[in-house]
């Protein structure tokens, strides 16, 4: 049985496995731990001892056995077989006439039994023989009578029948002394055989227990510790293979743990990372899966279809879509592209704040690659919505800019071209004339400045650059030569022009040309918005290093929501009366050519108060 401790989460109270670890119960008796290889080692060794024990007690039988039928034929059968031969000689020596070889075989038998006495009275006997058979040689040598010699060997007979006796006799006593020692080492090995089965019989249960039980308990152990709600580390209880195997499993978890904790933290990081970007993306993005089901919702598209994210993710689009005609439409137009059937991606208008937005719907399928089947699968569409409104307010400043150049080019085209022809009629004067070729000048002049503009811009587009000869220069030329540039359009509308220059106003560093133009370019402004018979001030003040230069009109004024906006190309502010500017370059031009001397052109206005444009340029 295994116990975890659990410590208490002093924050929420709920249970927290933290640091846990797995303690054997100490109901349990102690182990004495033994390695497993020593455990199988010491099984193995019981049984090869037993093996041995088994092998050595029959063998030693055997050769005892070996011995004694060794003994047996050596000591009892020879000597059978001697008295079997004296027996045959015997009987050779009864025939009448004797067999002549008969006396040599006794002889020669006798006297091997001579050298084979192992029983007790066999050499008495013996010596019996031998006695017998040397007055039996007398009496035939000394040719007694037949009856004699008959007695002789009748008497030999009988000798020779004693001896075989005691040698049967002795060979059936070692018979029965061996068959009571086979019995014996038969019981013996029978005992000793039961007891290496009995042993063998608890090895072969108890040697797979030895080695299988800390496996399961090492094995329930690990499902434990891998369980990630309780995160506890193996018991290293026993310094066995188990308690090795244990304790590498604690490095590799601990690994793995700080692993995992690396790689949740890095995916948190990259998911946060991703959402930041969703969240933050200016594109509406509406993700529906291969269900049908909407799965993402950034701001953009959650604020377009009217609907909070946590109200439209996880629910089916056709569902949303019912209650919706925004999303409708969407829908469609993903089912469009789906088929093919619409090629260019459709827009849509919003109208919020007075304002139209215009959003490109683009509809991508999204492709998942299964490892499992080695295929691509498709999971689902993005339907991004692209806010275009820029591109549609910069087509629509173009369009205007077109429209405006060319109403700026027919007027003084038209002008000219009326001038001409009374140029050419006789009956016109040389005072009319002389009027007649100024304002030609003047529209030429007007033509000029426009197509200049337009040089200018084309140039900064193609990124040439501005390219500025800067020297001392005095405001005063400046003014000089812009006063006589655009005196006869203030004598044309009845202004006053009046300059505010301080006599101790220092040179400025500059290019005169792009200055003095910049000039004129905000006089000729000021003069277009201001009534008939207002005063315009140019006014300068020296500031440190720098000195800041003043265009006030009389004009209608400017919004502070628009002081930036007429900086911008082809920007247009119509006026209360529907009043709109020249081609919308002169005021960008004029910023570009300030900001590359080192100054800066602003604007101070209020609507119905006039305009004050302000530029600085670095003293010398």
């Amino acid at each position: 049985m295994l116990r975890r401790r659990a410590r208490r989460s002093k924050q929420d109270g709920s249970t927290a496995f933290v640091n846990c670890q797995i303690r054997p119960d100490p109901s349990f008796p102690p182990l004495v731990y033994m390695t497993l290889k020593n455990r199988i080692r010491l099984s193995v060794l019981s049984m090869l001892l037993l093996l041995l024990i088994v092998g050595g007690y029959g063998y030693s039988v055997l050769t005892r056995l070996d011995h004694r039928a060794q003994y047996v034929q050596k000591a009892n059968i020879y000597s059978v077989e001697l008295g079997q031969q004296m027996l045959w000689a015997l009987s050779g020596l009864a025939l009448e006439p004797a067999r002549p070889t008969a006396l040599p075989a006794l002889r020669r038998a006798l006297t091997r039994e001579a050298s084979n006495i192992t029983e007790p009275g066999e050499a008495a006997l013996v010596d019996s023989l031998t006695q017998n058979l040397a007055d039996y040689q007398g009496l035939v040598d000394s040719q007694a009578a037949n009856t004699a010699r008959q007695a002789e060997l009748q008497q030999l007979l009988a000798q020779t029948h004693r001896l075989l006796t005691l040698n049967l006799r002795a060979s059936a006593r070692q018979a029965r002394a061996a068959t009571r020692a086979v019995g014996a080492a038969q019981t013996t090995l029978l005992l000793v055989v039961a007891l290496s089965a009995a042993l063998g019989v608890s090895l072969v249960l108890r040697l797979p227990r030895i080695v299988v039980r800390p496996l399961g308990r090492l094995s329930a152990n690990i499902a434990l510790a891998t369980n990630p709600a309780t995160g506890a580390r193996l018991p290293v209880e026993r310094q066995d293979e188990v308690g090795t195997v244990a304790q590498a499993f604690n490095r590799v978890l601990g690994q793995m743990q700080d692993l995992r904790t690396a790689t949740r933290a890095e995916l948190l990081m990259q998911r946060n990372r991703m959402a930041s970007i969703v969240q933050g993306l200016d594109e509406g993005l509406l993700l529906i899966d291969q269900n049908r089901r909407i799965i993402l919702v950034n701001p953009v598209a959650s604020d377009l279809l009217g609907q909070p994210a946590e109200a439209l993710i996880g629910r089916l689009a056709a569902d949303v879509a019912q209650h919706n005609e925004f999303l409708q439409k969407l829908l469609a137009a993903e089912a469009a592209a789906t088929a093919r059937e619409t090629p260019a991606a459709p827009e849509y208008t919003i109208t919020r704040h007075g304002e139209d937005t215009y959003y490109r719907l683009s509809v991508s399928p999204i492709l998942s690659f299964n490892d499992v089947t080695a295929q691509t699968e498709f999971v689902g569409h993005i339907l991004s919505l692209r806010n275009v409104s820029d591109f549609k307010k910069l087509d629509q400043v173009k369009s205007n800019f077109l429209a405006t150049v060319s109403h700026e080019l027919k007027t003084p085209l038209a002008s000219i071209n009326l001038s001409l022809k009374l140029l050419q009629d006789e009956r016109t004067d040389a005072t009319e004339r002389q009027r007649i070729a100024g304002g030609i000048r003047l529209e030429t002049q007007r033509l000029l400045r426009m197509v200049g503009e337009l040089i200018d811009v084309s140039r900064l587009d193609a990124g040439v650059g501005i390219k500025l000869n800067p020297e001392p220069v005095a405001l005063a030329l400046v003014m000089d030569y812009a006063d006589d540039t655009i005196m006869a359009q203030l004598e044309d509308k009845e202004l006053t022009l009046r300059y505010e220059l301080p006599a101790d106003l220092p040179a400025v560093r500059a290019d005169l040309e792009k200055t003095t133009w910049v000039v004129i370019n905000l006089m000729a402004n000021a003069i277009r918005y201001s009534p008939a018979g207002e005063t315009i001030v140019i006014s300068a003040v020296h500031h440190a290093h720098l000195v800041q230069v003043s265009v006030r009109d009389c004009g209608p004024g400017i919004a502070p929501e628009y002081h930036e906006r007429v900086f911008k190309r082809f920007a247009h502010i119509p006026t209360k009366d529907g009043q709109k500017g020249g081609s919308g370059l002169g005021l960008s031009i004029s910023r570009e050519f300030i900001t590359s001397q080192g100054g800066q052109l602003w604007v101070e206005s209020q609507p119905g108060c006039g305009s004050i444009f302000h530029f600085t340029l670095p003293v010398v």
